[in-house]
């Protein structure tokens, strides 16, 4: 495999490998990122793993594991700073130093203030060669909703919509199924098995009444956050009554007047109460407490009421629209609210295009939301 190959694009081919392995723990690890690790020795991978959840090996432990006493002389490629501090595991550092490794590569350190920069002084102090930045965009890319958690004390927000060509998200007598192709509706629900919490508006719930689960077998089981307003909820949707009816959270307006109907509480959902300012419920608010819940992701798939609030709040992170080509010069809009004059609107980049079958997806990143981890 790495024949013929300069050390460095060998680097960057074992660090693109313990990328893919990390993304195997999305959607499972909060409040930690997802993490991956290859042990490496003359040209062979004799130890990988990844993070897998909360509590359990990190990855670097899990590939020092399976390397065993083949570790000793090899090199260990990690996507993340290995951890240097006692949590509910062992500093990483500790098992590192013990395995007898020549090098470690991390493609970038940790945003956590008690680790960050600390793995390389004591690695180097132990005799390891080290080195940092290798596939550094694709592995901040990876930890984005984990830079947020630890930065803003809130998870990630990646905002989907599925679109007609003129921005419709409903017809006019409210129908929305299907907009979208099969084809999107895959990779929506690839893009739900990553993220910890799926959050919609209470418009949506009443005219949908959406799961919110990923479908794929052995997808982690996802939380599904509600916001409402100050009307009821219907007592029989989905989320109320299916069997993770105790992982929806309903965000609603308060103090005041209990929701006008309170019976979708006997499933084992929770109502979480916020101050509000004429019955909105405080968008920013609700992704802090979910943010000291330790959820790192969460998906808003809207409707366009809750939208258009979490991209003029400045709240979420990045905007994922797939197009349908369908016009219906009508209907419910992908984002509402008091519209923007052109010096004012909210522009960013565009960072991605991909074919669907019929549709197209665009992946944006509003310009109000500047991070280092967005570069790849």
């Amino acid at each position: 495999m790495t024949m013929g190959r300069t050390p460095s694009e060998c680097d960057r081919i074992w660090m693109r490998r313990a990328i893919r392995l990390a993304r195997n723990g999305e959607g499972w690890t909060r409040p930690n990122p997802p993490v991956g690790a290859i042990v490496v020795k003359n040209g062979e991978v004799v130890g990988e793993g990844w993070h897998r959840k909360a509590g359990g090996p990190h990855a670097e432990v899990e590939a020092l594991t399976r390397a065993g006493d083949r570790a000793r002389g090899a090199v260990l490629y990690v996507t993340l700073e290995p951890c240097s501090t006692w949590g509910r595991t062992p500093p990483c550092t500790e098992a590192i130093c013990r395995a007898g490794l020549a090098r470690v590569v991390y493609a970038t350190e940790d945003p956590n203030p008690r680790h960050a920069g600390r793995a390389r002084t004591i690695l180097e102090n132990a005799g390891i060669r080290v080195e940092v930045g290798v596939s550094r965009a694709e592995a901040e890319a990876l930890i984005a909703p984990f830079r947020t958690w630890i930065q803003e004390g809130r998870p990630y927000v990646t905002l989907k919509l599925g679109l007609t060509l003129d921005g419709r998200i409903a017809d006019a007598a409210g129908a929305s199924r299907w907009i979208t192709s099969e084809e999107a509706r895959r990779q929506v629900q690839r893009m739900r098995q990553r993220v910890d919490a799926i959050m919609v508006g209470a418009g949506t719930l009443r005219a949908d009444n959406p799961s919110l689960l990923p479908r794929a077998g052995g997808a982690p089981p996802v939380y599904r956050v509600i916001v409402a307003g100050r009307r009821g909820l219907p007592p029989d949707a989905t989320v109320f009554t299916d069997a993770y009816a105790v992982r929806t959270i309903v965000a609603a307006p308060g103090p005041g007047r209990p929701c006008a109907d309170v019976r979708w509480s006997k499933g084992g959902a929770r109502l979480w109460r916020f101050p509000s300012a004429k019955g909105r419920v405080p968008l920013d608010d609700v992704l802090r407490r979910l943010g000291r819940e330790g959820f790192l992701h969460v998906l808003c798939e809207g409707g366009g009421r809750l939208a258009g609030a979490l991209l003029r709040d400045g709240l979420a992170d990045e905007v994922v629209l797939f197009y349908a080509p369908i016009v219906l010069m009508g209907g419910t809009s992908g984002f509402e609210g008091e519209p923007l004059h052109l010096a004012k609107g909210i522009r960013g980049r565009i960072l991605q295009t991909r074919r669907l079958g019929p549709d197209w997806m665009v992946r944006f990143i509003p310009e109000r939301v500047r991070r280092s981890c967005l570069r790849g």
